[in-house]
């Protein structure tokens, strides 16, 4: 088990909602009216903050839209950003 994992319990209620743990919510940086994210993989579920889960997925697709048009390297997008403001001083 990695050093910084522990386990912690909630009990399902009749209308099937837990309360997270404070320890778990401390950890994903959730409070009261902030979202989580359920990710199911087989039998396993994660629960992740949805914002910072919506900002890596965003992340992940800006990542292979870059490389999908090339831009490889910060030196790549810089000057794609140079040209597209030469572009818009010009138009």
């Amino acid at each position: 088990m990695l050093a910084n994992a522990f386990v912690d319990n909630a009990k399902v209620m009749a209308k099937g909602q837990i309360t997270i743990p404070k320890d778990v919510r401390d950890v994903l940086g959730v409070s009261s009216g902030d979202r989580v994210t359920f990710i199911v993989e087989g039998n396993t579920v994660r629960i992740v903050n949805s914002a910072v889960y919506a900002m890596q997925m965003l992340q992940q697709e800006m990542a292979r839209e870059a490389e999908r048009t090339g831009l490889t390297s910060e030196d790549d997008v810089m000057a794609f950003v140079k040209e597209l403001r030469s572009e818009d001083e010009k138009g």
